[in-house]
């Protein structure tokens, strides 16, 4: 049947029927029934929507998909969308608490280890002490020793110490720096002092006392310029006195604070820990 028989033949029923409605009396609806004429008349729209327009257009008709479905479709797409991107917001937040809780626990073994090798510091300390206490007392009056008078300024005193350490008089400077590190032991150069102390000491195989004076020079790992070199000659020292195994812990501290040591520093670091046999 073509969409014009189609059309004429809609028209003619609908002609027809009307009398007919008229001459009935309808009894009065209940909610289902009306709810049901409703769905009638609506698909009796759209039916006879379609035919008008085939027939005036000439063209065949697409019936497209209810609005309604399609928009129920758009949303469950959406929905399932967004549920996707939960579970994905969800997986990367536990896993930042994953790794801020991580990096909880590797502070507090940071810390941990911070203490125990600073502990360790303070046990090297004690054990270089006993040697010194029961060794003779330092002669103050030797050689080069600054001389009897009024007490010279922190700063004299120390560039008195440093003159006689660079003309070679390594006795002369170890009473100077001792005096100094008595006179002046809170003072910003007291560290210092105890540097060039070690330093004279080590000159002349004094490896007990130059670790001593080495460890009060490097106590808080300063950032300064000896600080590095100050490091590594405990650490010779303690290779000395046949102690690898603090040598190799101050050696594992002297790469981790000072990475920026300068590079023969870090030549004689190496050589150290050769001596001492350090793991890798």
């Amino acid at each position: 049947m073509t969409l014009r028989r189609l059309a004429l033949a809609s028209a003619a029923v609908l002609t027809l029927a009307t009398p007919a409605f008229a001459q009935t009396p309808i009894d009065p609806l209940d909610a289902r029934d009306a709810r049901r004429l409703d769905r009638m008349e609506q698909v009796m729209r759209e039916l006879r929507s379609i035919v008008f327009q085939g027939r005036d257009s000439g063209k065949p008709v697409v019936v497209q998909p209810a609005e309604t479905d399609y928009q129920l479709q758009e949303l469950t797409r959406r929905i399932a969308d967004l549920e996707q991107a939960l579970t994905r917001v969800n997986g990367q937040l536990e896993t930042t608490s994953h790794d801020l809780e991580q990096a909880k626990r590797d502070t507090e073994a940071l810390k941990r280890d911070n203490k125990a090798l600073t502990d360790r510091l303070g046990g090297v300390e004690q054990r270089q002490a006993a040697p010194v206490a029961e060794g003779p007392a330092p002669d103050l009056a030797g050689g080069g020793a600054v001389a009897a008078g009024p007490a010279p300024t922190s700063s004299e005193a120390f560039t008195a110490a440093r003159q006689l350490m660079l003309s070679g008089d390594y006795t002369g400077a170890e009473g100077a720096f001792r005096d100094y590190v008595d006179r002046y032991d809170d003072s910003a150069k007291a560290p210092e002092a105890r540097y060039w102390l070690g330093k004279t000491l080590s000159a002349r195989a004094a490896h007990a006392d130059a670790a001593q004076a080495y460890i009060g020079a490097i106590r808080g790992w300063p950032a300064t310029s000896w600080a590095p070199d100050a490091t590594v000659e405990l650490a010779r020292a303690l290779v000395a006195l046949k102690k690898p195994a603090d040598a190799c812990q101050i050696l594992g501290e002297f790469d981790r604070r000072y990475p920026k040591a300068a590079a023969a520093v870090k030549g004689r670091a190496a050589a150290a820990r050769t001596q001492a046999k350090c793991a890798a």
